[in-house]
């Protein structure tokens, strides 16, 4: 099984992102869950989430914050599941 790694991330406001997989899934995941704790704290900012780039196959922060890969394909899975739902 290939490692899962983001190739592709766009910041859409409100601490949502679009995301594209090495795997070919595509979709939004929203962290605002995440922001909690010292390192990602910063993140509340506006200025500073948008700050981010890819960096071994995730997004990271200049602060060091990052978020595994695998989590965000779960955060893009579920949001799809919630559309259908609706």
């Amino acid at each position: 099984m290939k490692l899962l790694k983001i190739t592709s991330a766009k910041y859409l406001g409100d601490y949502s992102f679009h995301l594209e997989f090495n795997n070919g899934t595509a979709g939004e995941a929203n962290i605002t869950n995440e922001l909690w704790g010292e390192v990602f704290e910063p993140l509340k900012d506006d200025s500073k989430i948008k700050g981010f780039h890819i960096e071994n196959g995730t997004l990271e922060w200049p602060n060091g914050a990052d978020l595994a890969p695998e989590y965000l394909y779960e955060l893009v899975e579920q949001g799809k599941t919630e559309l259908l739902e609706k």
